[in-house]
């Protein structure tokens, strides 16, 4: 995944070679864009500097839930949004895409689609940090080690984080609650 002093990367997958070129034409200014017209490509292009993936559902050869599978088999932690014309069912339930969208969708959509995936992330990273430092501070406190000036900085550390989880929690929430992504446009 990139750092925050890189422009995100996102990996757009359509069989339709006019509609992947669209979406890097809808992201290019705020993201590095790549595009894939098949699953096969999809994989060539994928790799652990890829943030998000917009991924079609119905593609020839290869289909979307294929790509999505071959790409969490391979470890990759990207946000991956399932785009596509195919309605949800409950096959869905059990597919590992973090979110789900159908065409079409307008470039608005698309941009906000993406920034919520990326503060998704970005949570995610918060909270596995600030899990990992009350783990070591339910360790020294178990050992009776906590009037140390390592143990002070390692609950200063703590605050500091679980602000950022709770910051970016609120961005969430306040996206949330204010902008619907919507599924699909009439």
């Amino acid at each position: 995944m990139t750092d925050g002093a890189a422009r995100p990367t996102v990996l757009a997958v359509d069989d339709e070679p006019d509609l992947a070129e669209l979406y890097r034409v809808y992201l290019d200014s705020a993201y590095d864009v790549r595009i894939a017209t098949d699953g096969e490509a999809a994989l060539a292009e994928m790799d652990d500097d890829v943030d998000v993936v917009l991924l079609d559902r119905r593609m020839p050869d290869m289909s979307g839930h294929e790509v999505l599978s071959a790409m969490r088999e391979a470890g990759y932690d990207a946000r991956i949004a399932m785009l596509t014309a195919v309605e949800p069912d409950v096959d869905i339930v059990d597919m590992p895409f973090d979110d789900y969208k159908t065409k079409p969708v307008s470039k608005e959509d698309l941009l906000t689609l993406v920034e919520v995936l990326l503060h998704r992330a970005e949570f995610d990273r918060h909270s596995q940090e600030f899990f990992a430092l009350a783990s070591k501070k339910a360790a020294l406190e178990a050992s009776g080690t906590t009037g140390t000036e390592e143990y002070e900085e390692l609950l200063e550390k703590i605050e500091r984080v679980r602000d950022r989880v709770d910051d970016t929690l609120d961005h969430l929430s306040a996206r949330d609650a204010f902008v619907e992504v919507p599924g699909n446009v009439p």
